[in-house]
């Protein structure tokens, strides 16, 4: 938890306003496959950013593969301060998770969002390189792609796939965490 307490550090009223003048509404938004960790791990790591006073976006909905992201999903990475990342088995499986990761990394390049990513029964090698079950999900993402038979739409999720791998291979270069607990 020491990554969190520099956190913890920022969020603090005696820390200067940051520099852009963004106002955040949240310490950290969490980032998770829920079938994945939810009920485990995510859960246990939501509750200690709580008892650290970090306020959290914590969405505790399942949210079906394929559908776009909410606007407060999209509001609540703008409006935080870090990221936790938890990258699982079948994070990659989730085009909702990997919209996220786009829009979250997009949030560290445009306004410094701290992002933690926390390798959850997973090697960074794997994501970057996209083998195991990383290869299996963007493979079967390929193919969804490859059975679109309007030209745009296949165009269009052509160009995410592209955007998703090279969201991917960034999160796998972060500083992170190795979790290889339940």
């Amino acid at each position: 938890m020491a990554i969190l307490s520099e956190i913890v550090e920022e969020a603090s009223p005696s820390s200067s306003p940051p520099t852009n003048d963004r106002i955040d509404e949240y310490d950290v938004f969490l980032s998770f496959r829920g079938a994945d960790t939810r009920l485990g791990f995510t859960n246990h790591l939501h509750t200690a950013l709580k008892e650290a006073s970090l306020v959290t976006f914590y969405d505790d909905e399942e949210i079906q593969t394929g559908e776009s992201l909410k606007p407060e999903i999209e509001n609540a990475i703008i409006a935080s301060r870090a990221s936790i990342v938890v990258l699982s088995k079948n994070y990659a499986s989730s085009t909702w998770c990997l919209d996220e990761l786009v829009l979250i990394l997009k949030q560290k390049k445009d306004s410094n969002q701290i992002v933690i990513p926390i390798f959850f029964h997973v090697q960074p090698a794997h994501i970057r390189k996209q083998q195991g079950s990383f290869g299996k999900a963007m493979k079967k993402h390929r193919r969804e792609m490859e059975a679109k038979t309007n030209v745009e739409e296949k165009s269009l999720w052509a160009e995410k796939i592209e955007i998703w791998r090279e969201a991917l291979i960034e999160v796998s270069n972060l500083k992170g965490l190795n979790a290889r607990g339940r």
